[in-house]
C-alpha cells in the first residue's frame, strides 16, 4: 500500500487516516505536501463541524520516513525546504484550521507524530499509546518551529526529556503530564472518539470557529524590540488577540446564538 492520506467526508465530519502500514505510517514528504492541501480543504469548507484523524491500523504515526532522508537531509538548502515548506505547511495548516480537530491515538506516536497531535484540539489515546521524538539517536535536532510547537503542547519538561534523553512516554503518563485528554483501554477508543465527535458536531459550528481563531491568537507571542515590548499603539497593532477584538461580537445576530438562547429558553435541545 503506497504512502498516502486517506480523506473521506460523513455527512459534517472529516475523516483524515495518515496510510503508509509497512512503516507504521511514517510520514513521507509527499505525505506533508498532502496533509497541507487536505486541511486548506477542510478549512475552506463551510459544512464540517469536525475533523477525526488517525493512523491506519494499530499505529497513528511513527515518524518520518527515515527511507527518504539520504535525499535530502545532507544539503542545507534541500533540508531547509523539507521542513519549512514540506514539514511546516502541513503542520501549520492544521493550526490554522478553525474547525475542531480530534485526533485518534493508537500505538506508535512518535517525532512527527506528536507534532501532528500537537495540532489537534481533542487528543484521545489507548492506554497502550507510545509518544517520543527520539530524533537524538538519528543525529539531528528538532526543526525550530516544531520544537516550539511540541514545547507548548507537551510541555517544556517533556519536550527537553524526549528530545535531550530520547524519552519515550506511555499514554497514561501522557495524560498525567496534560498532553492527552483521555487515555481508555484500546478497546474503547473508536467508540471514544466517535462519541467525542458526535458530542461536537450537535454543537454551534460557528462558535466552534470562534473559539480556534481566540485560543490560536492567545498562542501567539507579542512582537518585541530591542528595548522591550512594542509602544502601546504598536502593541495593540502587532497583538492578535487585539486584532480579533475589532469584530469579536459580529456574531451577535447570528442565527446560531438565536437558536441556541431560544432553544435554552424554550426547554428543548438546540437544532444548529
Amino acid at each position: 500500500m503506497p504512502a498516502r492520506i486517506e480523506f473521506h467526508q460523513a455527512h459534517a465530519v472529516a475523516h483524515v487516516t495518515l496510510t503508509y502500514p509497512k512503516r507504521f505510517n511514517a510520514m513521507s514528504r509527499g505525505m506533508w505536501r498532502e496533509l497541507r492541501r487536505i486541511f486548506e480543504r477542510i478549512q475552506a469548507n463551510p459544512d464540517l463541524r469536525c475533523v477525526l484523524i488517525s493512523g491506519h491500523g494499530a499505529h497513528f504515526c511513527a515518524g518520518g520516513d527515515i527511507s527518504e532522508y539520504t535525499s535530502f537531509r545532507f544539503e542545507e538548502a534541500s533540508l531547509r525546504a523539507f521542513h519549512e515548506e514540506d514539514v511546516w505547511g502541513g503542520l501549520s495548516a492544521m493550526l490554522a484550521c478553525d474547525v475542531p480537530i480530534v485526533a485518534h491515538i493508537s500505538g506508535n506516536c512518535m517525532g512527527a507524530g506528536v507534532e501532528i497531535a500537537s495540532c489537534c484540539d481533542i487528543r484521545l489515546a489507548g492506554e497502550s499509546a507510545q509518544f517520543g521524538a527520539p530524533i537524538a539517536r538519528l543525529g539531528f535536532p528538532m526543526a525550530p518551529r516544531e520544537a516550539a510547537l511540541v514545547g507548548r503542547e507537551v510541555g517544556l519538561v517533556t519536550a527537553r526529556q524526549m528530545l535531550l534523553e530520547a524519552a519515550v512516554f506511555s499514554a497514561p503518563e501522557m495524560l498525567q503530564r496534560g498532553f492527552l485528554s483521555r487515555v481508555v483501554a484500546d478497546v474503547d477508543l473508536p467508540t471514544l472518539a466517535q462519541a467525542t465527535v458526535q458530542r461536537i458536531t450537535t454543537l454551534a459550528p460557528q462558535a466552534a470557529r470562534l473559539n480556534k481563531q481566540t485560543l490560536r491568537a492567545l498562542n501567539q507571542p507579542l512582537a518585541m524590540t530591542e528595548s522591550g515590548l512594542l509602544p502601546a499603539d504598536l502593541e495593540m497593532a502587532n497583538d492578535p488577540l487585539q486584532r480579533l477584538m475589532a469584530d469579536a461580537y459580529a456574531y451577535a445576530n447570528s442565527a446560531e446564538q438565536r437558536e441556541g438562547i431560544t432553544a435554552f429558553l424554550e426547554k428543548r435541545p438546540p437544532v444548529f
